[in-house]
């Protein structure tokens, strides 16, 4: 990869649940270039993790990060912790930004996993029936 590239991509976080949705934009270094929830485009509490939200708010990044010359974008979508899948918003964003005329290199999904989970409540020898 020579310079010329590396300066034409970036980091796309979105953190999606069935409340809101979040998008996040960081250069590969790390610094913050572009972000918008769905508070950001619509008013109202129920709509914010819509598609069609989801579809204005990658609109909204996608013309903040085209005046920079970023075209190349890395993917992370993440998920609220215990549900079983991602909020409605996050395919919305991704099929947009294609659309428009961005490269996704790569998606990831970085959703966290409970493993094991807070301690069970019982004493030593478990609950006594």
């Amino acid at each position: 990869m020579n310079k010329e590239e590396k300066e034409h991509m970036a980091i796309m976080y979105i953190y999606t649940s069935f409340n809101n949705t979040i998008c996040h934009v960081t250069d590969m270094s790390g610094y913050t270039i572009a972000r918008c929830s769905g508070g950001m485009v619509t008013k109202q509490d129920r709509l914010k993790a819509n598609p069609t939200t989801a579809m204005f708010i990658a609109k909204k990044i996608g013309e903040e990060i085209k005046e920079l010359g970023i075209i190349n974008l890395y993917v992370k979508i993440r998920g609220k912790t215990n549900s079983p899948s991602v909020g409605p918003g996050a395919h919305t964003i991704v099929k947009t930004l294609s659309r428009d005329g961005f490269k996704i290199l790569s998606i990831s999904d970085m959703t966290k996993v409970p493993r094991g989970g807070p301690k069970q409540k019982g004493g030593r020898r478990g609950r006594r029936v």
